[in-house]
């Protein structure tokens, strides 16, 4: 189904963040939109008040009248949340209905836009959301499904003026293959390292996928790919740009005279074979993020933004909620919240935190995500984490997974170096916050470790 075509689209499962994300654009861009949710909640309330019929009774004869038999310009989509034996989506199947997730959504949206993909196994959600914001401060029209909550938008989902004739910008996911759905005409590669290895089976798979998502990229496209990208994933023989990005002398884009300020902000001189734009202030902290932004800002520029928004986008973009996210900051006190779950993203985040507060003991509570993944770089995580001074480690969130047998934290916890290290339950790691009020405390992961939060501020207060 071709974008142009659709007139009519039916979501099930319509109340969930990222298929709101795709209800709200299709609005935006003029077609009609209806869907059913299992329970009322503000966020089905503001889809209602924003024009969408929302129904929640799962009953085929509620179905809006354009539903009700098989029409070219109807589209439906599912979330797979949805029970198999849902009558609704029953019926439709057999009036003629394919439901699409919203990976093929997203297929069929980029192969109407021009858009630009932001990939990586670590910094598409931060990288995606700094680029939308560049484009939204320079005014141009453009919408941006992210991967996490943008602190400027309190969004996942940026819509700025025409969707359908403006950038798309798409944080493009490799967990399940889902980025081979798009169509980029621009990407991003922002890294490239073995993970989900639950899907993939083996890391050459992982290569493969990737420059299988980059060669998707048109003739006389671009593709900004972070100076740690592997060369063999990148095309050899297509008539396409790669930039490289970082830090390195031979980087095509490249941050120069890096320093912070009392304030707290990273400045930085950002140089191109186009330009050179010094002294941008950069609040997100991080050498990480500062490559992040280098990649932003290119984009932004090749897509017409000029140099003084790229220098008011920079210092008013506040971050990605769970990316370096502070929680408590006072004169005594720093809890720093993240959602690294790999051995690179853990490493990076605390040499981050340790340059910041040089000197200070760094308190780490740290979640391993998922049963297969520790399995796989318990010896990574050991050594990332060893980076701390005291380390709380918590039991394995399992997430979609059933446990492995010989598969716990303890494998991580024996190859940690730093002396102060114990496996601890939620309850006794905030009875230790308690009894030794840390001045510097992080929190890490990708499950509910985010949970302790609200009782860690209370203990604070």
């Amino acid at each position: 189904m071709r974008l142009e075509e659709i007139r009519n689209v039916y979501f099930l499962g319509i109340g969930g963040i990222g298929m709101s994300a795709l209800a709200r654009w299709f609005v935006k861009g003029g077609v009609r939109v209806s869907g059913y949710d299992l329970t009322k909640t503000p966020l089905t309330d503001a889809l209602e008040e924003e024009g969408m019929r929302v129904s929640f009774e799962d009953n085929p004869d509620s179905l809006p009248e354009e539903f009700r038999a098989f029409r070219e310009d109807s589209l439906v989509v599912y979330t797979p949340a949805i029970p198999a034996g849902h009558k609704e989506f029953g019926y439709l199947k057999s009036v003629g209905y394919e439901p699409k997730k919203r990976s093929e959504v997203l297929g069929i949206i980029t192969s109407g836009t021009f858009t630009v993909g932001v990939s990586g196994t670590h910094g598409k959600t931060t990288t995606s959301s700094m680029l939308a914001h560049l484009l939204d401060v320079g005014q141009k029209d453009c919408s941006a499904f992210l991967g996490g909550i943008a602190t400027n938008f309190n969004s996942n989902l940026l819509l700025r003026g025409n969707v359908t004739d403006g950038l798309a910008v798409v944080e493009a996911d490799e967990f399940d293959r889902s980025f081979l759905r798009l169509s980029p005409d621009q990407a991003v590669v922002t890294s490239v390292e073995p993970d989900h290895l639950d899907i993939y089976g083996e890391a050459d798979s992982v290569f493969e996928s990737f420059a299988e998502f980059i060669a998707k990229v048109p003739e006389n496209g671009i593709v900004w790919a972070s100076e740690k990208v592997p060369e063999f994933v990148l095309p050899e023989n297509k008539n396409i740009e790669i930039l490289r990005y970082g830090f390195g002398e031979r980087a095509d884009i490249r941050a120069e005279n890096l320093r912070s300020t009392p304030d707290g902000y990273q400045v930085y001189d950002f140089v191109s074979p186009e330009a050179r734009i010094e002294n941008l202030k950069q609040l997100v902290p991080g050498r990480h993020n500062v490559e992040n932004m280098l990649a932003a800002i290119h984009v932004a520029l090749a897509n017409g933004v000029d140099v003084g928004k790229i220098k008011e986008g920079v210092e008013s973009f506040l971050g990605v909620k769970r990316r370096f996210e502070y929680v408590l900051k006072t004169e005594n006190v720093t809890v720093i919240d993240d959602y690294a779950h790999h051995p690179t993203e853990v490493r990076a985040f605390l040499e981050s935190v340790k340059e910041i507060y040089p000197g200070k003991e760094l308190t780490v509570v740290f979640q391993p995500h998922l049963y297969t993944r520790t399995r796989d770089f318990f010896a990574g995580f050991a050594e990332s984490l060893s980076l701390s001074d005291n380390l709380l480690l918590l039991d394995i969130y399992p997430a979609r997974e059933l446990p492995i047998e010989g598969v716990d934290s303890k494998l991580i916890l024996d190859k940690v170096t730093c002396e102060n290290k114990r496996l601890i339950s939620k309850e006794n790691a905030l009875e230790f916050i308690r009894e030794n009020k840390p001045g510097l405390l992080v929190t890490v992961g990708a499950g509910d470790v985010y949970q302790l939060l609200d009782p860690i501020k209370e203990i604070y207060r």
